[in-house]
């Protein structure tokens, strides 16, 4: 019998692709001679158009004929789920809330802003910004490859938008329990319950409850 092989799907190995190659070119460019090449700006946005910021830049990069400077535009997200009433929902969340990433050429050889590329991001819907103004900074090599592990961890995974531990202390804030305290003594996150021990006259009783119905005590 053959050995048994495991495929990757198609985007995580394209996204394993991509980070290689940005981290080694940004692994050359670590000090400020090199600052003309390509390099990770950060870029702020108005209050959730960072979607909406992304696709501009995607969209015009070509029609404004800006390959030459702009390589790549990231929103980093996470997909987390939620159960309530036995209903599961599911969304995006942003890891950045405001915030884009653009890997791009902005300095030339004499380390002087280029006008063309930084004028295209700046005038772009939803943006606001680059941090640093008008003399931008690029992110440091570990502080973008921490970014492109969370992306990277994050792929083709739901996480519980609330995450809870055994043994936490919470107070219910729902139902015929309501502003009891307990102890977590069972998580159950595909069905988004917990099972939580409770006081009761004097007596600890387990009862079963949704998280949306539970929250954290200050002592946790």
């Amino acid at each position: 019998m053959g050995a048994l092989s495991y495929h990757l799907p198609d985007s995580l190995i394209l996204f394993r692709r991509f980070r290689h190659h940005f981290l080694s070119l940004d692994s050359t460019m670590s000090d400020s001679s090199s600052i003309s090449g390509p390099r990770w700006y950060a870029v702020q946005t108005l209050s959730n158009q960072e979607g909406k910021a992304k696709k501009y830049l995607d969209k015009f990069i070509a029609i404004e004929e800006m390959e030459d400077y702009i390589f790549d535009v990231l929103m980093p997200t996470e997909t987390v789920t939620e159960v309530k009433s036995g209903k599961k929902n599911t969304k995006i969340r942003k890891f950045y809330p405001g915030y884009v990433f653009v890997n791009m050429r902005l300095y030339d050889d004499d380390g002087q802003l280029l006008q063309k590329p930084w004028y295209f991001v700046r005038e772009a819907q939803g943006v606001i910004n680059f941090v640093g103004g008008d003399r931008p900074t690029p992110l440091k090599k570990s502080e973008i490859e921490r970014i492109l592990n969370q992306v990277e961890e994050a792929e083709g995974k739901e996480k519980p938008k609330i995450e809870y531990d055994i043994g936490e202390m919470v107070k219910v804030n729902d139902g015929p329990f309501a502003n009891l305290v307990g102890k977590i003594e069972e998580i159950d996150p595909d069905r988004g319950k917990l099972k939580v021990s409770v006081s009761i006259f004097g007596r600890y009783t387990p009862v079963e409850l949704e998280y949306w119905q539970v929250q954290r005590t200050e002592e946790s």
